[in-house]
């Protein structure tokens, strides 16, 4: 009998049973996966998309697999001897009975310490207030000088003018150089940043370079370059890498924008829009010069009428119909009064012939002759008061006149079209004067 008689019959297994219990107890073991970190060898790529490759150190090795979704999301193209981070679940491959690590995320050693460091520098930093919007200063509108801080040789800072030349030319643009990437860099870009704050030549500064890696970009993430960043007495534009990229520089300056080329744009305003602008307010101004131009020469009509209408010929003219007016009241008056007096010396004639005794005829005669005096002494004394107003009121209206005014040796001049002259700048070298004095003209011609 065997000596297995006495036992329970053991359990029989296949290979692919047994590799799928084995997978199962694996992938129960670690369900949320390892991170894992090695050196890359036998990297391969087929056609169908996915990464085959082998992680291995110093001592041992591990056949690994990304699958195409995974693998379209790396930012690199891995290859043999690259050392990576890598995060995968940990299976079997049944058909071969191959322990493998099917990876989700891959990342070259080292980046993952960067974020790290990345992280903490911007919870630290942001802590402090660097990052605080309220601190955050406007862009000049038109600024006259540009400073850009950026490698000399780099493709941003060609691409930075280029936008700058086309959009604005009348700024004036330095190119700052320094070095962007690796260790002597962090320290050239804050100590240029607090140069160009200090000299006070740059009404804004610009901090720029292209796209790269975590560790291509990670000069500007450096917390001297932020501090310089914030104490800067200008104000900064960062863009730092692709639209996608952000560095501790971009939280800090004024403003981030996602490419050198999109900074440019932001710096400055757009010429032609300014061009467009200016047309449309000259426009404008011509049109408003044009009527205020209009309304003052309506007004300008408007005081010359006046003045027209306040020369001393028209207002001697108005007098002198006036004085007219007041002779022919005058003489209508006179004539009443008269008419009157002749119509009662020919009622108390009549009352005398009626009255004819004799015996009263010498007082009668005697009453009709003091009579006749007292009216004509009445009509003397009225016709004097008469004119001696009449004599008042020319001599008044003659007070007012020029006439008297020239007798008194003043001129007035007349130009060669009748108008007043009031100043000598008013007449041309040559240029014939009509001169009115009190007892005649003068014909004269100006000689110097």
């Amino acid at each position: 009998m065997s000596a297995f008689d006495d036992r329970a019959p053991p359990e029989i297994f296949t290979p692919s049973g047994l590799n799928r219990l084995v997978r199962d107890l694996l992938e129960d073991a670690l369900p949320m996966g390892v991170w894992i970190e090695g050196e890359l060898s036998n990297v391969a790529r087929p056609a169908s998309g996915h990464v085959y490759f082998t992680l291995k150190d110093a001592s041992a090795q591990v056949r690994c697999a990304m699958f195409r979704t995974a693998a379209s999301r790396l930012r690199f193209r891995p290859a043999d001897g690259m050392h990576v981070l890598m995060r995968a679940k940990v299976g079997l491959y049944e058909a071969r009975g191959e322990f493998q690590l099917v990876a989700d995320h891959m990342e070259p050693a080292g980046e993952g310490a960067l974020q790290r460091e990345f992280e903490q520098l911007k919870a630290r930093l942001g802590a402090e207030g660097l990052f605080n919007a309220e601190r955050k200063r406007a862009l000049p509108a038109f600024p006259r000088r540009i400073g850009v801080i950026t490698s000399p040789s780099g493709a941003a800072v060609r691409d930075v003018l280029s936008v700058l030349g086309r959009r604005f030319p009348l700024a004036e643009v330095d190119v700052l150089p320094v070095p962007v990437q690796g260790r002597e860099a962090p320290p050239a870009i804050a100590a240029m940043l607090r140069k160009a704050s200090a000299c006070g030549r740059y009404d804004v500064l610009l901090v720029t370079r292209g796209g790269g890696s975590l560790e291509d970009l990670w000069a500007f993430n450096d917390e001297d370059v932020a501090r310089a960043i914030h104490a800067s007495a200008v104000p900064v534009v960062s863009a730092v890498g692709h639209e996608v990229d952000f560095t501790i520089a971009d939280f800090v300056a004024d403003l981030r924008a996602a490419t050198p080329s999109a900074a440019a744009e932001l710096l400055v305003p757009d010429g032609v829009d300014l061009q467009h602008r200016l047309d449309r307010l000259r426009q404008r101004m011509t049109t408003l010069t044009t009527r205020r131009l209009q309304a003052a020469a309506q007004r300008a009509d408007h005081w010359q009428a006046r003045l027209n209408a306040q020369r001393p010929q028209a207002r001697l003219a108005r007098d002198g119909q006036r004085l007219e007016a007041l002779h022919r009241r005058l003489v209508m008056t006179a004539g009443q009064a008269g008419a009157l007096r002749r119509a009662r010396l020919e009622r108390l004639q009549a009352r005398l012939a009626a009255q004819h005794p004799r015996l009263r005829l010498a007082p009668s005669q005697r009453r009709l002759s003091d009579l006749r005096q007292r009216l004509a002494a009445s009509m003397a004394r009225r016709l004097e008061r008469q004119r001696a107003r009449l004599t008042e009121q020319a001599r008044t209206l003659h007070a007012v006149s020029p006439l008297a005014t020239l007798e008194r040796g003043y001129a007035i001049v007349f130009d060669e079209r009748d108008g007043i002259v009031r100043r000598a700048g008013d007449v041309a070298v040559g240029e014939r004067l009509r001169v009115m004095l009190g007892d005649g003209e003068l014909h004269v011609r100006r000689d110097d």
